[in-house]
């Protein structure tokens, strides 16, 4: 009988135990709770030093925090995007993030105090050397090409955060051209997507000749499956900054947890390991926290960029430009 009650204690026991941890919640996209996304390997090593448990969940992050407001779970939200960030703030729930800046390598400059970027790369449309031997040389060779040069899936700037940086990466291109340009892409636009997954999965199916992604995206297929054929476009007119940040809330009931959460973003074990598990170039890039297929690849010449002021002043304007264009 001593067996079976030394189960039965251990059984009550380890839930007591666990409630004993306290928890760290912390909003975080789909893509980064995934299988293949950073979070798994985050958790793991956050929880490996703060005697908690990290609780990611996974979704829509600023709009559940909108419809949340001050009422909301989370203690860190992670994955926003600077073309986000006015609208996060705006809402007065997030609080400094205590960090030296001065340690980040970015291509643009940064003093932001509440949003402090973990990763980067820039937005660019990825291609199969093996079926596209002659990409379009820069963006305007794209809107020049024949309607039926390329078929390229994008993804939606309503529902993605890269489609939105694709809006505001011809805003930035072309000004109050814009909609001349959407009129030039939009027949080559195969198909637009919810979001990127959708859309990348339809380029590695060969079902599209190009895709809106990341200049840092062939890393993946270099690295992890040593294969060159995949190549990032690179046009003179350049290549929109694409960051994700992360951010504490004031309402957090674990705001020591959630520090410290800030503080291991910038760590160089979490920054060590953004190259491969997140596929872009980490904040703070030291010596080794980049495999040798990231050397390989090509860096646009000109980064762009709007701050989150002029973004947020563009956005609903741009949106409408490019609604035009796909409604025809």
């Amino acid at each position: 009988m001593k067996y079976p009650l030394m189960l039965a204690a251990l059984a009550l026991a380890t839930p007591a135990m666990a409630a004993d941890k306290p928890v760290l919640t912390v909003y975080a996209p789909d893509y980064f709770t995934s299988e293949w996304g950073p979070g798994p390997a985050i958790e793991k090593g956050f929880e490996a030093r703060c005697g908690c448990d990290l609780d990611f969940v996974a979704g829509d992050v600023l709009p559940r925090v909108l419809l949340e407001g001050d009422k909301t779970e989370a203690d860190v939200v992670i994955g926003l995007t600077t073309d986000l960030m006015a609208r996060a703030r705006a809402t007065g729930l997030f609080a400094p993030h205590n960090e030296d800046v001065a340690r980040l390598t970015l291509p643009i400059a940064w003093d932001d105090a509440t949003f402090l970027p973990f990763n980067w790369s820039e937005t660019a449309f990825v291609y199969d050397k093996t079926r596209l031997a002659t990409p379009p040389a820069s963006f305007q060779a794209l809107l020049d090409a024949p309607d039926d040069a390329f078929k390229i899936a994008i993804e939606d700037p309503r529902s993605s955060e890269l489609g939105l940086a694709l809006v505001l990466w011809v805003k930035a291109i072309y000004g109050d051209k814009a909609p001349e340009a959407w009129a030039k892409l939009a027949p080559k636009v195969l198909t637009v997507t919810p979001g990127w997954s959708e859309a990348y999965g339809l380029f590695t199916d060969g079902e599209v000749d190009m895709v809106l992604s990341f200049t840092t995206s062939p890393a993946y297929h270099l690295i992890a499956e040593e294969d060159a054929t995949k190549a990032a476009a690179i046009f003179p007119e350049g290549h929109y900054f694409y960051t994700e940040v992360a951010a504490q809330l004031t309402t957090s009931d674990q705001p020591d947890l959630a520090q410290a959460f800030l503080d291991y973003t910038l760590s160089d074990e979490f920054q060590g390991m953004i190259a491969t598990a997140n596929w872009s170039y980490p904040a703070v890039i030291k010596e080794g926290f980049l495999p040798a297929g990231f050397a390989a690849l090509p860096r646009p010449e000109k980064t762009l960029f709007y701050s989150e002021t002029e973004a947020e002043a563009l956005r609903e304007g741009a949106l409408e430009e490019w609604r035009a264009a796909f409604a025809k």
